[in-house]
């Protein structure tokens, strides 16, 4: 049972961690022991290697990893040669900057830890050539600013990519999604925006919007369902109306896979879905 009083992210996180039949939330949040597996793990998963082919043309480079938590994407970055920042306002040994410090020193790799908000930066203009954040946008305490806040710091030519964001239809879907999220109502932390909310934000800070993608559409939203566990899926609802061997046939397409990860996406109205974007600085 919750307290009255907000925990701390990491408090929420300890809490969730001692409650019976939830370990497999917890390793797909990465918040599993020791963190170093955790990171390693994240380091060879689907989504990461989704990430770096959007990445390809920056990486390596240097990157800001926006609200960072407990590192598992600086990790990754620096793993690949990236000369690693992390943001992170939150000094935790569990979730937060402690927590980085600790996987940077056991991993022998050089990662930046600043304990700092989004909003507004302790960087000089042009610092970066890759933004990321793996959930962070819908946490934005002011949106614009803190895009805003992200072209500043990019070299012209640069990249934002802000992956797993939450998106609402309406904003009467709001409370349902706090009210279904596992851990908002002990600590209070949640949030999500309009699709439309995120796009102009961007838009007004000045990227150009490269990429969206939906909560199907990139292996990125929809993990930790693998992309044979989606393929899988597919053909199994296929089966029902098509017969077992045109359904394997079309489902080992990729094209057609595409074709109906879009219609899913198009369909999908779920409050707090997650959405992956991806917006390049102009070059001036």
């Amino acid at each position: 049972m919750m307290n009255e009083k907000a925990l701390t992210w990491e408090e929420a996180v300890q809490w969730l961690k001692s409650q019976p039949g939830q370990e497999e939330l917890i390793k797909a949040c990465y918040y599993d022991q020791p963190l170093i597996g955790a990171a390693k793990r994240f380091a060879d998963s689907e989504e990461w290697l989704a990430v770096c082919e959007l990445l390809s043309t920056w990486i390596p480079g240097k990157v800001l990893d926006l609200g960072a938590g407990n590192g598992i994407a600086s990790y990754a970055f620096a793993s690949a040669g990236c000369a690693v920042t992390a943001l992170e306002p939150d000094p935790s040994n569990i979730v937060g900057a402690g927590a980085i410090k600790q996987l940077s020193q056991e991993a022998n790799l050089p990662i930046n830890v600043v304990e700092s908000f989004g909003e507004k930066l302790p960087f000089e203009n042009a610092s970066f050539d890759i933004v990321h954040g793996r959930q962070v946008l819908h946490h934005a305490a002011d949106l614009n600013q803190l895009c805003r806040e992200l072209a500043r710091v990019l070299r012209p030519g640069g990249v934002l990519i802000a992956t797993r964001e939450h998106v609402i239809s309406k904003s009467e879907d709001l409370d349902a999604f706090l009210t279904s999220h596992p851990l908002h109502a002990l600590y209070g932390g949640e949030n999500a925006f309009l699709l439309k909310q995120y796009r102009q934000a961007m838009i007004d800070a000045g990227f150009t919007i490269k990429n969206v993608y939906g909560p199907q559409e990139s292996v990125i939203n929809y993990f930790p369902t693998t992309k044979g566990k989606n393929q899988e899926r597919i053909a199994a609802l296929l089966q029902k109306y098509a017969g077992r061997s045109v359904a394997k046939a079309l489902a080992s397409q990729d094209s057609f896979i595409a074709l109906v990860n879009r219609f899913r996406t198009w369909r999908d109205h779920s409050p707090g879905r997650l959405y992956t974007f991806v917006a390049v600085k102009p070059q001036n």
